[in-house]
């Protein structure tokens, strides 16, 4: 049985959110979990929900928690007993194959990063997150790991990102684009058109540039960018989600005849809730560390944090990052920094 270690102490709902996901966890899908954090806070939470004694859950105590208004800096010089920390070390040691965390996102990449250490052959490990689509998910990276990146960087997150998607999401041949400003190969900045000239080199199936309004159509299944475009993408997406229900509750108001409208199209709204909520893909993988690291939003409810475990299970079962590290070394030659 593989086992997960949960940073119990980590994001805005914690430890009642990341307690209860992790128990969900543990009854649907079978997996060992290790909560850590403050024992008695976490054992309080365990104690309120029934039928958890028979489950494989351990408690692993860490006398510190990291604010999200910490520093990664703050975190390695002063809180090497914080629940975020001891959670890695549980993934470098090997008690556990995956840490999830929806604390402070900043100090859980670097944590990872400092401690799990990368893969060989990795540069840079990035950020990826799940974005819904009118035809499934797709994959962006980096989603704000690396701010300021070179194009073989970007050769790199498309390796990796190829594989999150071939074994995780299960496309058989996952299409690649590089996102900029127009489809051409001329257009977009020294990065991109640098990028894109490595990433036609290489044997993915290479699509070339997608624009912004790409994304979530569901012409590329993996969108390669650097960290600080990434980033943008995934707060304007998350803003637009939260943006369109707000409007549609405004517009509803008393007005009885849209009232009805709604209860007939509640169905309908439901299932669009699900797709666009990141609850649904649980949290964004650390690729290219040595390990799994999962960093969850930090609104995480439990079940976020239950679909987080979920993808860590899926990750470690489909050894993503054994098929990383040799892919990594077939494109050794286009990846090399210049």
């Amino acid at each position: 049985m593989i086992k997960v270690a949960v940073d119990a102490m980590g994001g805005d709902n914690a430890p009642h959110a990341t307690v209860a996901g992790a128990v969900q966890a543990a009854k649907e899908y079978g997996v060992g979990i290790i909560l850590v954090g403050i024992e008695q806070s976490i054992q309080a939470e365990l104690d309120a929900i029934h039928n958890v004694k028979s489950l494989p859950i351990e408690i692993r105590h860490a006398s510190q928690v990291v604010d999200m208004l910490d520093s990664p800096s703050t975190v390695f010089r002063r809180k090497r007993d914080s629940s975020i920390r001891i959670a890695n070390e549980l993934v470098k040691s090997g008690e556990a194959v995956a840490v999830i965390t929806a604390g402070n996102s900043g100090a859980a990449m670097a944590t990872s990063m400092f401690v799990l250490g990368s893969l060989e052959g990795v540069e840079r490990p990035a950020i990826s997150v799940f974005m819904p689509t009118v035809k499934g998910a797709c994959i962006i990276l980096d989603a704000g790991a690396n701010v300021d990146c070179k194009p073989s960087h970007l050769l790199q997150f498309a390796v990796m990102g190829e594989i999150l998607a071939k074994y995780v999401l299960k496309y058989p041949n996952p299409r690649v684009g590089l996102l900029s400003i127009g489809e051409e190969e001329t257009k977009g900045n020294e990065l991109t058109k640098e990028a894109f000239k490595l990433l036609n080199e290489s044997s993915f199936n290479f699509i070339g540039n997608v624009e912004g309004r790409d994304v979530m159509t569901g012409y590329a299944d993996v969108i390669v960018c650097d960290g600080f475009i990434g980033n943008v993408v995934l707060k304007l997406s998350e803003a637009v989600g939260e943006a369109i229900g707000i409007i549609i509750k405004d517009n509803i108001g008393e007005n009885l005849i849209r009232k009805l409208g709604y209860f007939m199209m509640r169905p309908a709204f439901r299932a669009l809730k699900r797709k666009v909520d990141y609850a649904e893909y649980g949290g964004a993988p650390l690729l290219g560390v040595e390990g799994i690291s999962i960093i969850g939003h930090g609104r995480s409810s439990g079940r976020a944090i239950k679909n987080a475990i979920r993808v860590a299970a899926d990750f470690a079962n489909s050894e993503v990052n054994k098929h990383i590290h040799e892919d990594i070394e077939k494109n050794m030659e286009l990846t090399k920094i210049k």
